[in-house]
């Protein structure tokens, strides 16, 4: 592992990973390397059953979350040719689209400053906690450039109604705002309470069935785009598997024994 990127692992028999960017002293701002490695690193988590992976938290080092690309990165991309930063996009696009379809839930925990690609990786999370102070912004036009890369996640995220209104200007905008839009979820009072939510968040994955947590994600996406008889077909099919599988005869069971099932956490243990 980079020492830019560190992983963890917590919770009941390890199953939450925690992945940390790690580079404080930058704001933990992108470059090649850290890229390379976020999406080495999401790859890997991405392979894992549902028994041994049930929950992710993204989380940075520091003052800030993420400040975006860094600048002595971006001015070295500068003195390349468009076939050179096309590559170099690409990749940074391959990170995002792999940490977007991680199959299971991811928790963003933001401080400080979400900038730029901080804000890709806002929009790529599935719940995004965020401290009263933080502060966002597509700053990519203040530089003379544009939110590409992040644009179709974000715009996902967000609707095109917001992006119009926020990617030309590159204004900083508070957590107030970015949860109005629907780019943070949930809005607390200092670190403390920071952690406590995403503490929270993580431990209300871990009540739900492993897979069923998984399959609840991925029909968000498998839906996006579709008709509505295909879409109605898609869901039936779906529900139907789950319904008989052995996690779901393991959730009514327990239900009608009023005990836990099998995959909810031994309170005695703690879920971190």
């Amino acid at each position: 592992m980079s020492p830019a990127i560190r992983l963890e692992r917590s919770g009941p028999a390890d199953t939450v990973a925690r992945v940390t960017l790690a580079r404080p002293e930058l704001h933990n701002a992108f470059d090649a390397s850290v890229i390379a490695e976020l999406r080495t690193t999401f790859a890997s988590l991405a392979r894992e059953e549902p028994a041994t992976l049930r929950a992710v938290i993204l989380a940075g080092d520091g003052p800030s979350f993420c400040a975006g690309a860094d600048i002595a990165w971006m001015r070295a991309a500068m003195a390349l040719d468009v076939e050179g930063n096309e590559q170099d996009a690409m990749a940074m696009a391959d990170m995002f689209e792999t940490i977007d379809t991680l199959p299971v839930p991811l928790i963003v925990r933001v401080q400080g400053a979400a900038l730029g690609g901080g804000m890709g990786l806002c929009a790529v999370g599935d719940l995004v906690v965020a401290e009263s102070g933080a502060r966002f912004g597509f700053t990519e036009t203040r530089l003379g450039i544009l939110p590409a890369v992040i644009g179709p996640f974000v715009i996902a995220k967000i609707g095109e109604t917001h992006a119009r209104a926020l990617f030309p200007g590159g204004r900083r905008f508070d957590a107030v705002r970015a949860q109005r839009i629907g780019l943070v979820h949930e809005i607390v009072e200092g670190d403390d309470a920071l952690d406590a939510a995403v503490d929270a968040a993580v431990a209300d994955v871990l009540a739900a069935g492993p897979t069923a947590a998984r399959a609840a994600k991925a029909i968000v996406r498998e839906v996006r785009g579709l008709g509505h008889g295909s879409s109605k077909w898609h869901t039936a099919r779906v529900i139907a598997r789950q319904r008989v599988s052995a996690e779901a005869r393991e959730g009514f069971a327990a239900f009608d024994e009023k005990r836990k099932p099998a995959w909810a956490p031994d309170p005695d243990s703690g879920a971190d």
